[in-house]
């Protein structure tokens, strides 16, 4: 059974919106994380704005309850145009046992499909020293992304890594998450670790996931990147 992790980035005043769109389709699970979005430094100081207070809204759903969830979604909310948050599905791979599987698929029959990895867009992750998340956007942002979301967490690192790699999870740390179109992920990966990787107060930890539907992402025609890059520079 083909089964996704559905997640919603909203502004923090519509999460509950986005839970009721979930539990009106009888999902079992919907969780709730507090964020806050990115900006580029130079529109916080102009306009005297602080990061967007955002939430991320998550659930699991097979392959014909993550359409309607997208689609319930865009009807409501309209995440489809870009302002109103991002959606995005990632495939999961496996659950961890069989009561486990019952609750998140209400006692369905299960199959053994595999699941479906193909994708346009690739969910970024990129773990972080508390407040360094400027630093990664200041990277990420002119090697094609259009921008990020921060989540508060605590590490719990093995004093091995620590001694390996000089980085301590063992502290406050953020969790930046950038939706990247495929063709653009590795040079944003590789340009966050070469300027806020290890040997930088970031020490980032970077890796992707694939994302195998989207909405709302803000589309940028070829001209806008162009300048964007040219101001960057």
């Amino acid at each position: 059974m083909e089964l996704n992790m559905v997640m919603a980035i909203v502004n923090r005043d519509r999460h509950e919106a986005m839970e009721d769109v979930i539990h009106g389709l009888k999902l079992p699970l919907a969780m709730t994380l507090y964020a806050r979005g990115t900006a580029r430094d130079e529109h916080l100081s102009l306009y005297g704005l602080a990061a967007t207070e955002k939430a991320l809204v998550f659930t699991v759903a097979d392959g014909e309850q993550t359409k309607k969830l997208m689609r319930a979604a865009k009807l409501r909310m309209f995440v489809d145009i870009p302002g109103n948050g991002i959606m995005m599905s990632v495939p999961l791979k496996s659950v961890g046992g069989g009561k486990t599987m019952a609750y998140l698929t209400d006692n369905k029959t299960t199959t053994g499909e595999k699941p479906v990895m193909n994708s346009t867009h690739e969910l970024v992750v990129v773990i972080i020293n508390e407040g360094c998340s400027d630093m990664v956007m200041a990277a990420a942002r002119p090697a094609g992304a259009t921008g990020g979301t921060v989540l508060a967490g605590k590490g719990t690192g093995a004093r091995e890594s620590e001694k390996f790699l000089g980085i301590s999870l063992a502290n406050e740390k953020d969790v930046v998450l950038i939706v990247a179109e495929k063709q653009k992920k590795a040079n944003i990966m590789k340009a966050i670790m070469e300027k806020a990787g290890p040997g930088t107060p970031a020490a980032a930890i970077c890796f992707s996931l694939p994302v195998t539907a989207v909405e709302g992402l803000r589309r940028i025609d070829p001209e806008d990147e162009a300048d964007s890059a040219s101001d960057n520079q």
